[in-house]
């Protein structure tokens, strides 16, 4: 992949490129971007219990924890070493495992699928805390103001527009990300002479000496920690801008977003012994109080431009995990026409339940900062561990994996520490909504396994005679001209026996071709190709088509393009096969079967296998059918039952004791 459109933009990602730096501006920077919103407020409100520490001091380590925490775990981590780590082009902690599924490491699988559910409950929390931030600045005018309707409103239109695609208001997400971080820096330089000795923040000395004498340290790193919660998300844009362009862009914004953090810091320092101190958020506090209003505006922006690249980001990882048997196939559109931007209707409404159901329960942005904090977390650790499996698969220095391992374990241990302490607090709703899509996740792949091990395989070349005798016996009604199955065998030369059990014994099925219709996930993200194995000359084919995850499933449309090569070239005719309509030029007709398996019996299963299999069928549900989610349009399609096996596996042979016949 070398192309790519985002917002009406067409850049080369793997160039350096003002285009591509401004797009990275907009839609990989929102989420970490806006993180001013929320930080230093939640830090003031970690000072609990009157903190022995002089104000000063305290503050100047909070800052000292946030310069150092960006510089080691959002420039180190993610923007040097991370965005190394890309498959093909693409990021997040999906396309990692996917860099290292092949170590055979049984329980890698494991990691990614907490890692990423756990992205998702962040993609959740992201659009009520950012959106309510902006909208509490409100407050400062009325404080009374109805902060959750408005909330809640905004995010329906968040939602609601995502259907319609993002094409549009994609090209405006670059230009007004400069001008909030321009804001930003702005702001916070305004306020640096007030109180230049903020300046002291740089040494990590403090942020040593707040943590050692802090008896509040741990609920200050919780509060520290939101400074760097899109670091996870920057990764997993890296297929949307390129690792160059990404660089580049966040040294501007790592800058914009420190200086902001200082003016903060001096702002406070000035005013902490002011009436009403504690009821402003440092945020808005560093603004006159005429641009209150317009900063409200420019900040509400900020947010729905974080809210939307998590809502992308969510609409990848969803589809990377339908392409990892992760997850059931879902139906995915692609709106804007735009490769790699898509939207899939179910996720789409199932999230945005969930944020208002966020909303309603925490009714402030400050409490709903402990299930931020820790969802973030649990993904960070998780992509520790990836990242620690690809250095040792690209054979680098053992010292440095082993010291990345310690430093980077220690330092996400450590804000995991500081974040489950608020389980109760809201902890809890991050951790039944990760838990859930997680445990789905499990049930699925494991399913999936389950479900294999009891479909039985058999080599097509066994049935090749009787299909072909099918074919010109025509006391068998014929069913379609052209007759197409979809298959999982993963060996070219096997077939599901259901797939025989069809055509032969459920209803004979007389075709003049008959077509095996499968697909090959491919860990490069847009692999576009297809292979034709002529199994029977002119009656058998396997179709074999070869996807990236950020290929659309929509194999009717490929079958199409693949019937008019095959026409094209003459291996199958262009015409009906009966003559009243091939003198009309009428083309073939063609026919689907789709075969779902509807019965596994419990004498065969474990209790373990039970379970699985019973949350396995309801997640059956979510998903959509074959025949929609792969893009196959239902008029032409047969759905039937089948068993999963005719053998009597674990059964014994009853014993036949008396037969009497009667003469008649």
């Amino acid at each position: 992949m070398a192309e790519v459109t985002e917002g009406g933009h067409h850049f080369d990602i793997k160039k350096l490129s003002f285009i591509g730096v401004l797009v990275s501006l907009g839609i990989v920077f929102g989420d970490i971007g806006t993180s001013p919103l929320y930080v230093m407020k939640a830090i003031v409100n970690a000072r609990v219990g009157g903190s022995t520490m002089p104000f000063n001091e305290y503050i100047e380590g909070a800052l000292s924890c946030i310069i150092w925490t960006l510089t080691l775990q959002t420039t180190v981590k993610y923007v040097i070493i991370a965005l190394r780590a890309d498959n093909k082009g693409e990021g997040g902690i999906l396309a990692l495992f996917s860099l290292v599924k092949n170590l055979k490491k049984g329980w890698l699988y494991l990691i990614a699928i907490v890692g990423a559910a756990a992205l998702i409950a962040d993609g959740v929390i992201t659009p009520s805390l950012t959106v309510m931030s902006a909208i509490e600045g409100l407050e400062i005018y009325n404080p009374h103001t109805p902060v959750v309707p408005i909330t809640i409103a905004i995010l329906i239109v968040i939602f609601v527009v995502q259907q319609f695609g993002t094409s549009f208001i994609g090209k405006f997400f670059g230009p007004v990300m400069v001008i909030w971080f321009l804001v930003l820096g702005g702001l916070g330089l305004s306020h640096l002479s007030e109180n230049f000795e903020i300046l002291r923040s740089f040494n990590p000395y403090y942020a040593y000496k707040l943590i050692a004498n802090s008896p509040s340290a741990i609920i200050i790193l919780g509060a520290v920690f939101l400074c760097t919660t899109g670091a996870e998300a920057l990764y997993s844009d890296l297929g949307h801008c390129g690792a160059k362009n990404i660089r580049v862009s966040w040294g501007f914004v790592k800058i914009m977003l420190i200086l902001n953090y200082l003016g903060q810091g001096a702002w406070l320092l000035t005013n902490y012994n002011k009436p009403g101190f504690s009821a402003v958020n440092p945020f808005f506090g560093i603004m006159e109080e005429w641009m209150v209003i317009p900063g409200v505006i420019l900040a509400t922006a900020a947010a729905i431009i974080a809210s939307q690249a998590l809502i992308t980001g969510s609409f990848t990882i969803f589809s990377e995990a339908m392409s990892l048997n992760l997850w059931p196939n879902q139906k995915i559109d692609y709106p804007s026409g735009v490769k790699g931007q898509m939207y899939i209707p179910r996720i789409n409404w199932g999230l945005l339940l969930f944020c208002i159901v966020v909303v309603l329960h925490f009714k402030e942005s400050g409490k709903m900062e402990a299930a931020y904090g820790l969802s973030i977390t649990v993904t960070m650790l998780m992509t520790t561990v990836l990242l620690v499996f690809w250095l040792l698969k690209h054979r680098i220095n053992k010292l440095f994996i082993l010291v990345f391992a310690l430093v980077y374990l220690a330092i996400e241990l450590g804000f995991f520490s500081a974040n489950i302490i608020k389980f109760m607090e809201g902890g809890w709703i991050t951790v039944v909504l990760a838990g859930s899509i997680g445990v789905c996740m499990y049930a699925w792949y494991n399913g999936r396994s389950i479900k294999t091990k009891f479909i039985k395989f058999i080599k097509l070349e066994n049935y090749i005679p009787i299909i072909k005798d099918m074919k010109l016996d025509e006391t068998i009604p014929k069913y379609a001209t052209n007759l197409a199955y979809l298959s999982r065998a993963k060996r070219n030369d096997e077939i599901e026996s259901k797939i025989i059990y069809s055509i032969i014994k459920k209803q004979p099925k007389r075709a003049d071709h008959y077509f095996i219709l499968s697909i090959t996930n491919q860990e490069d993200p847009y692999t576009f190709k297809y292979a034709i194995d002529e199994v029977l000359p002119g009656t058998i084919y396997k179709i074999n088509f070869m996807l990236g995850f950020k290929i659309d499933r929509r194999i009717n449309d490929y079958f199409d393009m693949v019937l008019r090569d095959m026409m094209a070239d003459g291996t199958i005719p262009s015409r009906s096969s009966h003559p009243s309509l091939r003198a009309h030029n009428i083309p073939p007709d063609l026919k689907y079967v789709i075969i779902d398996n509807t019965y596994i019996n419990d004498i065969l299963l474990t209790v373990k296998e039970k379970i699985i299999m019973n949350i396995y069928n309801f997640v059956k549900y979510i998903g959509s059918d074959d025949f929609k989610a792969w893009g196959i349009t239902s008029h032409n399609v047969e759905v039937e039952s089948a068993p999963m096996t005719e053998d009597c596996v674990g059964k014994s042979r009853i014993e036949l004791c008396e037969y009497k016949r009667h003469n008649s």
